[in-house]
């Protein structure tokens, strides 16, 4: 059994062919799939992914990179969309994706630091924890995070130090790890993915995003999380299987809400 903790399967880039990756996934081994909203017109859009595709469970926020557009009322709707939603039958498992993107350029630092930390603090008064978006960020989000105390979660598509990755550990965190690990020039990550505890690693695709090596420059889905399963296995010098259990079993501890289809 395998858990991908962060995949886009509400994106436009599966419009056509949803319908048939998300049993196709769960066929592979893929037994649940973290659906994340990137901003609030994508809410209805991951509520309506999870509602007909067994194994999918919702995460709900604004990524730093769709902050542009959005204003305060966008932060309220979120919070409201997540209390409404807790009070369902299809309760999400998290906030986000949210966190901030350092990388781009002209980042709008300040806009971005505001939507995450408001949306921290929405994640601290709904009990939630949250799936983060980190890259060329990683300190200044674990500053965030020091200052206002959420119940954990997911640090997406991790390439930090050994140091960084502590103090995420150190916070409740778990560490995400996919498709670029595959690459033989990612010396860091695969490093870190063999390295680094067990009990602090959760596998992810990022679908349609971060295609792993053997499809690079196509979309990524779903499908291809054994394959990575299986990689980062022979990186750690362990069964794939073993592998998988643990994982799996590190992504229901740290988003508690998940449930596995029966």
């Amino acid at each position: 059994m395998l858990i991908d903790t962060h995949c886009h399967l509400a994106a436009a880039e599966f419009a056509t062919d949803r319908h048939l990756l998300a049993p196709a996934a769960r066929a592979a081994g893929v037994a649940a799939m973290v659906v994340p909203a990137v901003d609030i017109a994508s809410l209805a859009e991951v509520h309506a992914c999870c509602v007909r595709h067994p194994g999918c469970a919702a995460a709900y926020g604004i990524h730093p990179l769709f902050v542009g557009p959005a204003g305060e009322s966008d932060l309220e709707t979120l919070r409201g969309h997540l209390e409404q939603a807790l009070a369902g039958p299809l309760r999400p498992v998290a906030v986000g994706e949210i966190g901030l993107d350092f990388f781009v350029a002209d980042a709008a630092v300040e806009r971005q630091e505001h939507f995450f930390v408001e949306q921290l603090k929405i994640a601290r008064d709904t009990d939630l924890p949250v799936l983060l978006h980190v890259r060329r960020a990683v300190d200044q989000v674990l500053k965030n995070l020091r200052r206002i105390k959420v119940r954990g979660g997911i640090a997406h598509a991790f390439n930090g130090s050994r140091q960084q990755a502590e103090e995420f550990i150190k916070l409740g965190f778990k560490l995400g790890f996919g498709g670029a690990l595959s690459y033989s020039g990612s010396t860091r990550i695969r490093r870190l993915a063999a390295e680094l505890p067990l009990a602090s690693i959760v596998l992810e695709t990022d679908a349609p995003d971060m295609p792993p090596a053997w499809i690079a420059g196509s979309r990524n889905t779903p499908l291809q999380l054994p394959r990575i399963n299986e990689v980062l296995a022979a990186l750690r010098g362990i069964d794939a299987g073993v592998l998988a259990s643990a994982t799996s079993a590190n992504a229901l501890a740290v988003l508690p809400e998940l449930r596995l289809p029966e």
